[in-house]
């Protein structure tokens, strides 16, 4: 993948330019998430005014700010101190539990997720693959893009020789409305460099995720 098209990729999800966002520590408007909730209850008939919800637009607007944490925050920022490593076989870590929004109905979807990717002489610090998770699952999303933008952004900061991503989840959004299928998951994948392009590499990144089939 060239590096056009990782900074395309990566910019169809929002994550551009400081130059471009300006607005990217922009704060929360809590007055506004307030002044809607209220209107919210009110539309679908409840007193916004009644001891038990008369905190809730409050409430609301704190979690909010909580769950779409990283809409303030650059990813990329986190994969900067890298560490020179002579190590070229695959660096898997795992079962990386996350908790997102989806932006169709604003409800939560929360898996795990597991990053891969094969070290072209250079390294980064396991927690940093788990931050740049929480970081991209804390805004608006949805799940396959989510699993691209991951994938694009390892590319892209590591340089490495391949990045494989999977995610699974479940969507509330499936499971509590709608088509209410409780048991449902949705599984994601994107493979870059040597997990796309070799066979045997993809295969021992799923048996080391799910064990041998």
């Amino acid at each position: 993948m060239g590096k056009q098209r990782v900074k395309e990729s990566l910019a169809k999800g929002g994550l551009v330019s400081d130059n471009d966002r300006q607005g990217f520590t922009a704060p929360v408007d809590h007055d506004r998430i307030r002044a809607a909730v209220r209107e919210i209850l009110l539309a679908v008939g409840e007193d916004p005014d009644r001891e038990g919800l008369l905190e809730t637009p409050e409430r609301v607007a704190r979690m909010y700010a909580e769950l779409f944490s990283g809409l303030r925050k650059d990813p990329r920022e986190l994969l900067q101190k890298k560490f020179t490593q002579k190590y070229d076989e695959m660096v898997l870590e795992k079962d990386i539990a996350f908790e997102s929004v989806c932006e169709h109905h604003l409800l939560p979807f929360f898996g795990r997720a597991h990053i891969a990717y094969l070290p072209n002489g250079k390294i980064v610090g396991l927690s940093k693959l788990a931050r740049v998770v929480e970081v991209l699952s804390r805004r608006p999303q949805v799940q396959e893009r989510m699993t691209e933008q991951l994938a694009d952004l390892f590319m892209e900061e590591l340089e490495p020789r391949g990045v494989g991503v999977i995610l699974s989840a479940s969507h509330t959004c499936m499971t509590i409305r709608g088509i209410r299928k409780a048991d449902s998951r949705c599984v994601t994948s994107a493979m870059r460099g040597a997990f796309k392009d070799n066979e045997s590499t993809r295969a021992e990144l799923m048996a080391l995720i799910y064990g041998p089939r």
